[in-house]
């Protein structure tokens, strides 16, 4: 009797309740399916290439719930004067130590090829700790929370260069380097766009709160590292490379001397040559050298120069708009929706630009770098002379797509003039220096007076100083043409 009452009454609750169950799922799984799609086409699934994106996904969204975190207690939650003093007090405690510590990330992080996936884990597991430590004293902005965001801000920068580096091991054979920076940007960039409501919902329910779901999303991360392929931990093959050689090249090789196997116009200078002197052949001075990415021709090092400045434009209009919008808003508009209406236009141009570099054919990336770069310096001179709501938008909104072009195209040439054998090295070398390029942007920002006109006046010269550094060593390989193997 007992068995037929269960029967007639608890066989269809559980069948509704499962069949409601099945509809409130019926989304996610959707989405979860046409992410995996996305994520996994064109043999990015096969080459361990989509988990990097979803990976970098996860970093983005966390680093975006405490980015939230610190605005709300270091910028929002005082007023403009006492915001201004947290904010130098911030840069002074995180940013500057920063500066001393970015050089160390690349080499140290070069020397331990054969951990990139614990390295990548122990970036996100510090930053899951370093959540927690900074709840407790978020809602009072206290200065235990700086050497905490110091960490984090170290840890990120670890975890980005040691990505750059696991980028070239997961290229699949029908996408070229570029395009997969470009996807795994991309990824980060959507993953930012939902975290963002997702903190700032948070923030409503705790300052704290946010910082949990930091917490929640890099243990995530932590698990996720370990699932990127063994390859990635492999060095086979691998050296590693210099920014700067005792010994430059006359020319330009004409060929990637990895693909070749020739030291074509080096004269001996290049990778083989180097190669040479490792089995025997020692050059003048009796040491055997590494090649420097001078060694490979001019068109590497202006790429670098020119994204540094990018770069610079980028820390630099973070920082001074932040404090400019809050005591100048843009007409008509309150403090906190000129913020947000120049963090879209900076985050729409940087996807747009992404968009465009996985579009494109890369066949001309130094044109490329020299275009974004001089298009920034007049849209940066012209906003100094005019300056305005429309021309503040405009200048963030260029400065995200120059930004992102431009390290892609930086990423062409990398995978396009610099030997398999220490191009890991030459990304987690040049992705050290352009984040170093940033806080010294961002430490311009913060110390210039709030005036507009003159804010955007240090931006030109500061894009101007990069015009004529690069642009034209750029044209001028450019113009050389040469062989190249794929980039595109």
């Amino acid at each position: 009797m007992v068995g037929a009452i269960r029967s007639v009454e608890g066989g269809p609750l559980r069948r509704t309740a499962r069949g409601a169950g099945r509809v409130l799922r019926a989304p996610f799984k959707a989405a979860a399916r046409g992410v995996r799609r996305a994520t996994h086409a064109h043999g990015a699934g096969e080459s361990g290439l989509g988990k990097l994106i979803e990976l970098h996904a996860v970093n983005s969204a966390g680093d975006m719930l405490i980015t939230v975190a610190l605005a709300s207690t270091v910028f929002f939650s005082v007023p403009t004067d006492q915001a201004r003093g947290r904010v130098a007090l911030y840069l002074a405690v995180t940013m500057a130590p920063f500066t001393l510590l970015a050089p160390v990330i690349g080499p140290l992080l070069d020397r331990l090829p054969h951990g990139r996936r614990a390295a990548m884990a122990g970036a996100m597991l510090t930053r899951a700790l370093l959540a927690l430590t900074m709840s407790g004293a978020v809602a009072t902005g206290g200065l235990e929370l700086y050497p905490a965001a110091l960490g984090v801000l170290v840890a990120s920068k670890a975890y980005g260069v040691v990505r750059s580096a696991v980028v070239p091991r997961l290229l699949p054979p029908r996408i070229s380097l570029v395009k997969a920076n470009s996807r795994v940007t991309l990824g980060g960039l959507l993953a930012t766009g939902v975290a963002a409501p997702l903190g700032a919902g948070l923030h409503k329910v705790g300052p704290e709160f946010p910082l949990y779901g930091a917490f929640v999303v890099f243990i995530l991360g932590t698990v996720l590292s370990f699932s990127l392929p063994h390859k990635v931990d492999s060095a086979k093959g691998e050296a590693r490379a210099r920014l700067v050689s005792g010994e430059p090249p006359s020319h330009r090789p004409r060929r990637s001397p990895a693909l070749t196997g020739k030291a074509g116009r080096t004269g001996g200078r290049g990778w083989n040559g180097w190669k040479d002197r490792k089995n025997g052949k020692r050059n003048g001075s009796g040491r055997n050298r590494p090649p420097g990415l001078r060694t490979v021709g001019s068109s590497v090092l202006h790429a670098l120069q020119a994204n540094s400045a990018l770069r610079m434009l980028s820390g630099f209009l973070t920082f001074f708009l932040a404090f400019l919008l809050r005591v100048h808003p843009l007409d008509g508009l309150s403090p906190a929706f000129s913020l947000g209406v120049v963090a879209v236009a900076a985050g729409a141009g940087n996807a747009l630009g992404t968009a465009i570099g996985a579009l494109l054919r890369s066949r001309g990336p130094e044109k490329t770098i020299a275009l974004v770069l001089t298009v920034s310096l007049g849209t940066a001179v012209v906003t100094a002379v005019f300056y305005g709501a429309f021309f503040v938008v405009v200048v963030a909104a260029v400065a995200g797509i120059s930004q992102a072009l431009g390290k892609q195209s930086l990423d062409s040439l990398i995978q396009r003039d610099v030997p398999e054998a220490v191009r890991t090295s030459a990304f987690a070398r040049s992705e050290t220096l352009l984040q170093m390029s940033w806080v010294v942007g961002g430490a311009i920002g913060i110390l210039l007076p709030l005036n507009g006109t003159l804010g955007m006046a240090v931006a030109s010269a500061v894009l101007a100083l990069g015009v004529a550094t690069a642009v034209r060593g750029l044209l001028t390989a450019a113009r050389r043409g040469s062989p190249h193997p794929r980039v595109a």
